[in-house]
């Protein structure tokens, strides 16, 4: 895996070269600042989900997973952007350092390269990588139509999570399955496999907006208060005894020591259990997606980033 995602690194910087230098320098930036790359990791290891003894994998797997990582990056440009984000991953976004149109430009960019990539691929490729950027903006616009609303719902936060965060994994996972040429059963145990993790991943993620510190996020904590976006622990919080007090806070913008006060009593709620063992719930029907697959190398990888989320969670628990 270490081989292949270097692979992967390297074809990311050769699929952003440009005749324009700026556009290099833009679309580098975040890549530069490094990242889990969790998106072709999940690509890699589905490609080899079904060999007990796997091989190197393909140079068509390598660009699967430069393809859904450079829809990942353009989505992070054109989401701080939205957000007015001032860092990401411990260095300056791409907006504050060059500006607005030169991050909506450059996020533009790096959605076209991954989809011309995806059209090498074939059909099938081209067609659900376009499919899961157009969930992605559907998933983006429910979050910025609930933006301020504390009376979103569970069922609003999920579809919008569904289409923001999961689908990138679930087409990730699928689009490993479809280039290695794995029957369709194991293509989709394995976009299931993706839907599942992918939702538990944002919930984690947004349980931490809420109990991280900034060092620990690389960007600033707290910060879905401050924006109007009220994810999980919130909502449940609302709804708690804590709820009339929160909802005096929510509703319109804040300032950093109102936005502590919410945290302080989001924090010291009991939905904050309640969001552990929902994330719980969607890795655990991950594994489940797995049953059906062998027992792979592969395989116990995927389950083990089920046990690295959990454990993300555990001192919340």
């Amino acid at each position: 895996m270490a081989e292949a995602l270097l692979r992967t690194e390297k074809g990311l910087r050769r699929a952003i070269d440009s005749d324009e230098p700026l556009m290099t320098d833009l679309s580098r930036h975040l890549i530069d600042a490094g990242g889990k790359r969790i998106r072709p990791g999940l690509t890699i290891a589905s490609a080899q989900a079904l060999a007990e003894h796997p091989k190197a994998p393909t140079d068509d797997v390598i660009r699967g997973g430069v393809a859904v990582e450079l829809v990942h990056q353009g989505s992070l440009y054109h989401d701080d952007v939205i957000d007015g984000a001032e860092t990401r991953r411990n260095v300056k976004s791409v907006n504050v350092r060059w500006g607005n149109r030169e991050a909506i430009l450059a996020g533009d960019y790096l959605l076209a390269r991954a989809s011309e990539i995806a059209a090498d691929l074939g059909t099938e490729v081209a067609r659900l990588l376009a499919s899961t950027i157009a969930a992605l903006c559907e998933g983006q616009v429910r979050e910025v139509r609930a933006a301020f609303d504390p009376d979103r719902t569970e069922g609003a936060y999920l579809a919008s999570i569904s289409g923001k965060t999961a689908a990138l994994l679930a087409a990730s996972a699928r689009i490993g399955g479809i280039v290695a040429g794995h029957p369709q059963e194991a293509v989709d145990a394995l976009s299931a496999f993706g839907h599942h993790y992918g939702l538990a991943f944002q919930v984690v993620d947004d349980l931490l907006d809420v109990m991280a510190t900034d060092e620990e996020l690389g960007k600033p904590a707290g910060n879905d208060l401050v924006e109007g976006v009220y994810t999980l622990p919130v909502i449940r919080a609302l709804a708690g005894s804590a709820g009339p007090d929160l909802r005096s806070m929510l509703g319109g913008p804040m300032d950093l020591a109102t936005r502590d006060r919410a945290r302080d009593l989001v924090r010291a709620d009991a939905a904050i259990a309640d969001t552990v063992a929902t994330a719980r719930g969607f890795t655990d029907q991950a594994r489940r997606d797995l049953a059906s697959l062998p027992p792979t190398p592969a395989i116990r990888t995927l389950q083990v980033t089920c046990d690295l989320l959990a454990d993300q969670m555990s001192p919340f628990s």
